[in-house]
């Protein structure tokens, strides 16, 4: 349950990032860059905060 909210969590900001840098400023798609270092990040290393996160606020797996 937990690798799906991951997943969300990671799809909606990506989409909400892209909605902002095509109606608010392009500046926007550093996040859209950030989200998907931290996805890379996480293949790699296999450690991700939002993980943490999720596990302190009781979700299980």
């Amino acid at each position: 349950m937990k690798n799906r909210i991951v997943r969300a969590i990671a799809g909606i900001f990506i989409l909400i990032s892209l909605l902002l840098a095509i109606y608010i400023n392009q500046n926007w798609l550093w996040f859209t860059a950030f989200v998907g270092a931290n996805l890379l990040q996480s293949s790699i290393t296999k450690w991700c905060l939002m993980d943490d996160i999720l596990t302190k606020l009781g979700v299980k797996d």
